[in-house]
């Protein structure tokens, strides 16, 4: 059986020749590989610590499941789909509003375990059916809205719990932030988020050392005086251990919150197995199936014992585009270093430690991008809003989504946020569409045309 752990030297396993390109079956000398490996951990950085950060979750424990679900996803995939796994910041906002709703660590796990299930799901059905289904429950304004909704209802999280623990530093740190991202080129502009955090970090530093104590919120909400960079915790920690483990709980509650998530994780891996299939110049739909459901197998281990659940990172794509170098085995060295990296507390207490005041400087930007990522959607799919049967459910979906409208139905259940949100834009979208005049249903779902993943002569892809 193939499992595409074999590669062939491209070349003479140093540079490639001009225009040429490390196939995914290809790679460069080993000592080259692993430096590309490296620089695959340091591109996903930045997402990936402040990711379990956010949510509450041991960063060690994240990276070291990045490094696992990296592994199930290669396996799965034969090698043909290069690939960091890392974890999601899509649940972000998941995580904080079952937090606020008391949940534990436990309790967000266990409701990103059904995410994950309900993910590999999705993976299979595509694998039986094709990728047309995906367009046909979840067309291009429905993905969009649910995207978009999902990011901005994490403004209040930023403004609230981030950004009053040191104003300055998070202006600071969002600025230089921003400037990064914008203009920074090639590898450099990749890690624009990782630059962030060491720039805040060290601001933190040096406003301690000129200023002292700062009279502001805590991590815990409480206004007291501290010191804005907490190392103690780093002092404490062993170079050498395994990160804390446990185990998943379920309530209803926290899992009609996390469900929505995945159209997010349908779009984002749809969108890199098309991404890398056109950089590599090797169609890539038959593998969309299975691209999910390792998606959904590699977040359900990771969160079975305490992790956050993960996704294809774009940071990654960034680097492959500009060293032209789509050697998987780059991403199993990538792997291995996640998993040393996730055996050093002393590291994860480092990530830990970053500041409040840098976090609301670098959420500012990212719960944002988040948001806005639904736009591209509309604006790639060209989704047509004066068309009342698009603008109607976006709209009050995403309303709904961001400003937290709550629909009671007993004194033990209701619906709220993201939850509702969600089925707002989907019931709505298909019941509209269901009555709408012909005029208005533009276009039938099933068409092969309308579908971004298949081709018109694609076939349902086999397993």
């Amino acid at each position: 059986m193939d499992l595409g752990v074999r590669w062939k030297l491209h070349g003479d396993g140093r540079t490639p020749a001009p225009g040429a390109v490390v196939r995914p079956d290809e790679r460069l000398s080993w000592p080259r590989t692993f430096g590309l490996g490296a620089q695959h951990v340091v591109a996903m950085f930045g997402a990936s610590f402040v990711a379990p950060v956010l949510m509450g979750l041991d960063p060690n424990l994240a990276i070291m499941m990045s490094g696992v679900a990296t592994v199930i996803f290669l396996l799965s995939t034969r090698g043909r789909v290069p690939s960091y796994l890392g974890c999601s910041l899509s649940f972000v906002g998941v995580a904080a509003v079952i937090r606020a709703q008391g949940g534990t660590s436990a309790t967000v796990t266990g409701a990103c375990f059904v995410v994950g299930v309900a993910l590999f799901l999705v993976g299979l059905a595509v694998q039986r059916f094709g990728a047309r289904i995906i367009h046909a429950a979840m067309p291009p304004i429905v993905t969009g809205a649910v995207v978009m909704l999902i990011g901005f209802n994490l403004a209040p999280v930023t403004a609230s719990t981030y950004w009053p623990q040191d104003q300055w530093t998070a202006l600071l740190t969002m600025l230089v932030t921003g400037a990064a991202v914008v203009c920074l080129r090639g590898f450099w502009s990749r890690i624009a988020i990782f630059l962030g955090l060491v720039f805040g970090y060290a601001v933190s530093w040096a406003f301690d050392r000129i200023f002292g104590r700062i009279h502001s919120a805590d991590a815990s909400g409480k206004v007291t005086d501290h010191w804005r960079l907490d190392l103690s915790g780093v002092g404490k920690a062993d170079w050498i251990g395994l990160p804390s483990f446990h185990g998943p709980t379920f309530q209803w509650s926290a899992i009609l919150v996390a469900l929505p998530v995945v159209i997010a994780l349908v779009a984002e891996n749809a969108g890199h197995v098309k991404a890398v299939g056109e950089m590599t110049g090797d169609p890539l739909d038959d593998e969309l199936g299975t691209a999910i459901s390792a998606d959904g197998a590699a977040s359900m281990l990771s969160t079975a014992v305490g992790g956050p659940p993960n996704t294809t990172y774009s940071e990654n794509i960034g680097v492959m585009a500009a060293t032209r170098v789509y050697s998987t085995a780059a991403y199993w060295a990538a792997a291995g270093f996640a998993l040393l990296f996730g055996l050093c507390p002393k590291f994860g207490a480092v990530v830990a430690a970053i500041p409040g005041g840098v976090l609301g400087g670098i959420t500012v930007i990212l719960y944002g991008m988040i948001g806005l990522l639904g736009a591209q959607i509309w604006l790639n799919a060209r989704v047509d809003l004066r068309n009342p049967l698009n603008l109607v459910p976006a709209a009050a979906g995403i309303i709904i989504g961001i400003g937290g409208v709550t629909l009671k139905f007993t004194d033990n259940f209701s619906l709220n946020g993201i939850a509702l949100g969600t089925v707002v834009v989907i019931t709505g979208y298909h019941a509209l569409r269901a009555m709408a005049p012909a005029h208005l249903r533009q276009e039938p779902l099933l068409d092969s045309g309308t579908s971004a993943y298949d081709g018109p002569g694609d076939q349902p892809a086999s397993s």
